[in-house]
């Protein structure tokens, strides 16, 4: 399995490039926007630089990594003849379901189809597929360079080969697969989005502020950063996303996302993406300045 295809060049699909492309493996990036695509190659480059500076890699390395990754722009071209296809497009089951069915017109018999989604069903996009059996999840965590843990998702119809095959090649690039079924939010983001949602409801109800939620929790419960400070991190949209998907997945008024979350993604206050969320990142990308909207 060394001919790898990631479809999306955004912050995720361009960290799997750069972690397949690392270990040795040929990779396709794809996606439909040039502009996407360069400023996919200028992150992984700026990101190899920073190893290069802290002395994990080597020149050698650095360079080797860059011609391990081709860019395209079709579909088509980028899928021809590769062993894994990952999806890392955008968030939404429709794209995401159109993306399916051409890769199954598109690629061999043979290729695996995995998904980075985060909370969609895999049995639920398997289906737009003639082959269930090969589609499985692969859950990255952001941002994928770092984080140890890919969270593999199986299907109802993926076969035990396609599931040893990934959680063996996951291992190879030097990450911990965990092996999980498919249910919403699998178990990463059913844990986690609760957890996001209850403190914008502690927020939106005036038990605290901005930043003594986030110190409560970083302090108290040893957490590298407070829960508001990562929903802007992640993106409040892809929070809402997320909680809506495991609302309607399980009926359970406790994954209903907060008002003031809704409201905030309305209005656009998507977090380090948009320059504010719960903090203003109009000067650095540090969780230093709490958004003027919370300090009324």
């Amino acid at each position: 399995m060394q001919k790898i295809a990631v479809i999306g060049a955004g912050t995720m699909g361009n960290g799997i490039a750069h972690v397949f492309a690392q270990k040795g493996h040929k990779v396709n990036l794809i996606d439909i926007s040039q502009k996407a695509l360069d400023k996919g190659i200028q992150t992984i480059t700026k990101n190899l630089d920073r190893m290069l500076a802290k002395e994990k890699i080597t020149q050698s390395d650095k360079a080797s990594t860059l011609q391990n990754i081709a860019t395209f722009t079709s579909i088509k071209e980028g899928v021809t003849k590769v062993d894994v296809v990952i999806e890392a497009a955008s968030e939404h089951l429709d794209t995401k379901l159109s993306i399916f069915k051409e890769l199954d017109t598109l690629c061999s018999d043979n290729t695996i189809l995995a998904t980075n989604t985060s909370s969609i069903s895999i049995t639920q996009i398997a289906a737009a597929t003639g082959r269930p059996d090969k589609v499985i999840g692969m859950h990255f965590m952001n941002p994928v360079p770092i984080m140890q843990l890919v969270e593999i998702i199986r299907g109802y119809n993926t076969s035990d080969e396609t599931t040893e095959q990934i959680m063996t090649l996951s291992t190879q690039l030097g990450k911990t697969p965990t092996e999980v079924n498919d249910y919403p939010g699998f178990v990463a983001n059913r844990i986690l989005m609760p957890m996001i949602n209850e403190a914008i409801e502690t927020l939106y109800n005036g038990v605290a502020g901005v930043a003594e939620i986030d110190t409560v929790m970083k302090l108290g419960m040893a957490h590298p950063m407070g829960p508001l400070q990562l929903a802007d991190f992640i993106g409040l949209d892809v929070c809402l996303s997320i909680l809506n998907v495991m609302y309607d997945g399980f009926k359970n008024p406790k994954y209903a996302p907060c008002p003031l979350l809704v409201n905030m993604v309305t209005a656009k206050k998507l977090g380090v993406k948009s320059g504010e969320g719960f903090y203003d990142y109009s000067e650095s990308r540090k969780a230093e300045k709490v958004s003027d909207q919370f300090l009324r």
